[in-house]
């Protein structure tokens, strides 16, 4: 895991080049290197920072350079020792034991043909000496970042957004249409970028710069033809052995010659990846988060930790128990510093605070069960979007009585919150619309009018292009199963734009690296084989994989009810955060340019306050929206 960065016929591209790759300092804090060379009447300058995983020796810095080629990689092959058999099998003689040389030897073999057989996680940008010809790539579903900004016949690219925005010459624009996208879903979608003139490498592609200015772009990879293939071997008749597809990515993800440990909350995901790492890695260590009393009791947060220990001794898992009391004021800065884009999801803190605590214990690597929830049907919204489909057929004077019962009850007193009400209130919310605005609003934050109601009148045409978006691309399939379009639609828009992007920034700023077993390519193709009626039986979210794990776990983490990979916002936003509220409500940069309404903002924190509502979570982005817009125009005003 390491932080990549290069310029391609870019003026001035080794001084550009060397400021990318000192941006990224935090990537990869083990070595550092720089290439350079002539590219038709340009030149090409790549750089790179290590965080020396695999081969911890010379042979594995980078940019590595080998008979005309020139890598410069970010991520983890789990499939390098299969590729390297292979390679050796056609006569390739390795130096050392690292995956970069492996992926560097394929592409010279295969070219882009080699991008559909990797397995892992991965951007890179590779460099052909004969032909002249740049290619970057990022991995089949977005869980390493590529940013990239173009003019003229010249790029330059980097792990991060920060870093294209120290070196573009000039001031890069804040896009407005990415800032609306972000209040809708609390995060940027991964096809929006919070510059203009800056785009993502879209996951599963590549993108290839000849000297001539000529740039062609290529998929290797799509998650909807997966969706696809996954039906028609259903309705074959084909029922993948979840277990051992699950133990095997598990397995693979353990490859490492540095120590590895995992996240472990007590739930279902993390504790079934503990168990089986625990049986490759015995004597595995795991990292696990409590909060201060006070705020889980106003927060009505459930008590994680006792099945955290439960696993853990059951497993022989030495557990790091990590209480997150922090200093939030001035985390939040810094957070939004190293999210690059404004993402409001405060499990990024948690995410943070943990990779931190395991590096100081000299632990490097990090298991997490990211991806489950998207892929097997695990959040309460899509049980809610089924339970919304029978509530639909209640006799409307029932619905009215209802929602009219449920409009009076507070979310929260004075002492404490009251956790059932925000779920009655949110299904309510939604339990009435269409199919795709239904399944939007139970996971965004505003309707449409509440929305149109937040910012600039004249982003009224912005609004609504982001809606359509949204539906273009829950739409984007031919899935004929309720479930499995609700999780195609997550691990299209939801995974890479809020989990992925929140758990590579944060875990990178504390120089680790995360890995992610479920968001695997076998594990995606095996969930999507499962039909969405053994992904929600009855009540019973992950329907599926808790039969898998409860081979392994006992029942009682198997079939506890879900927790939350969170944090107690209401009790931070009622106390740490209210000043920071109040400032940016009454005297905010984005208040003052009008971007945002003071009026709107107003009733919320109203709202909020009196219990009538909970919008601690549309408040904290608000901060987080407020803080990246701070920095991001001061720097186009230097």
């Amino acid at each position: 895991m390491c932080g990549i960065a290069g310029a391609y016929r870019w003026p001035d591209g080794e001084a550009v080049t060397r400021r990318l790759t000192d941006t990224l300092a935090h990537r990869g804090p083990d070595g550092s290197g720089r290439y350079g060379h002539a590219a038709g009447d340009g030149d090409v300058h790549l750089g790179h920072r290590r965080l020396a995983v695999v081969d911890l020796t010379g042979t594995g810095a980078q940019p590595m350079v080998a008979d005309g080629l020139a890598l410069t990689y970010n991520g983890e092959l789990y499939n390098a020792p299969a590729l390297r058999r292979e390679l050796v099998a056609a006569g390739v003689r390795f130096r050392g034991t690292s995956d970069t040389e492996v992926l560097l030897e394929a592409w010279r073999r295969w070219g882009t043909d080699c991008l559909p057989r990797l397995r892992g996680m991965f951007a890179f940008g590779i460099f052909d000496e004969r032909t002249g010809d740049l290619v970057l790539a990022r991995d089949h579903l977005g869980i390493k970042p590529l940013f990239l900004l173009r003019r003229g016949t010249g790029l330059v690219f980097a792990s991060e957004l920060k870093a294209l925005a120290a070196v573009a010459g000039g001031p890069l624009q804040v896009d407005h249409a990415a800032l609306v996208a972000s209040l809708l879903y609390y995060w940027v979608p991964d096809s929006r970028c919070a510059f203009r003139e800056a785009e993502k490498l879209p996951p599963g592609s590549w993108l290839r710069c000849r000297p001539d200015g000529r740039v062609e772009r290529g998929r290797f990879w799509q998650l909807k033809d997966v969706a696809a293939e996954g039906r028609e071997r259903a309705r074959a008749g084909e029922r993948p052995d979840l277990a051992a597809v699950v133990e095997e990515s598990t397995r693979q993800h353990l490859l490492s010659d540095v120590p590895v440990a995992t996240f472990l909350s007590g739930g279902l995901d993390s504790s079934y990846l503990t168990a089986l790492a625990a049986r490759h890695r015995p004597g595995i260590s795991a990292y696990t988060i409590g909060f201060r009393p006070e705020d889980a009791r106003f927060e009505a947060m459930p008590d994680d930790l006792r099945h955290a220990r439960r696993v853990a001794g059951d497993f022989g898992v030495e557990l790091h128990e990590i209480e997150i009391a922090p200093q939030v004021r001035d985390l939040l800065p810094r957070m939004t510093y190293h999210l690059d884009e404004p993402i409001g999801d405060p499990a990024a803190i948690n995410t943070f605070l943990i990779c931190s605590a395991a590096r100081d214990a000299g632990v490097k690597v990090m298991l997490s069960g990211m991806g489950a929830d998207e892929l097997f049907a695990g959040y309460r919204k899509h049980l809610a979007n089924l339970i919304a489909l029978r509530y639909q057929r209640v006799p409307r004077p029932l619905r009215r009585g209802a929602a009219a019962a449920v409009g009076r009850l507070p979310v929260a007193t004075a002492r404490r919150g009251y956790r059932s009400v925000r779920f009655a209130k949110r299904f309510l919310s939604f339990a009435e619309l269409p199919e795709e605005t239904a399944f939007r609003r139970s996971y965004t934050m505003y309707d449409r009018d509440e929305l149109l109601a937040l910012v600039d009148p004249d982003l009224a045409g912005t609004v609504d292009d982001v809606l359509t978006e949204h539906a273009d691309v829950y739409r984007d399939n031919d899935l004929d199963d309720f479930v499995n379009r609700m999780c195609l639609g997550d691990a299209r828009m939801f995974l890479p734009g809020l989990n992925l992007a929140y758990t590579d920034r944060a875990s990178m700023a504390a120089s680790t690296e995360v890995r992610v077993p479920y968001v695997d390519v076998d594990v995606v193709r095996a969930a999507f084989t499962v039909p969405g009626d053994r992904k929600i039986v009855g009540r019973q979210g992950k329907a599926v994989l808790k039969e898998a794990a409860a081979s392994v776990l006992p029942r009682e983490i198997v079939y506890r009810p879900k927790g939350l990979f969170s944090a107690p916002l209401r009790a931070w936003m009622s106390r740490d955060l209210a000043p920071l509220v109040r400032e940016v409500v009454h005297d905010g940069v984005l208040v003052e340019n009008g971007f945002l309404r003071r009026e709107a903002l107003q009733r919320l924190v109203a709202e909020d306050a009196a219990g009538r509502r909970d919008y601690s979570k549309h408040l904290w982005h608000v901060l987080t929206l407020e803080y990246w817009y701070r920095g991001a125009t001061s720097k186009e005003s230097g």
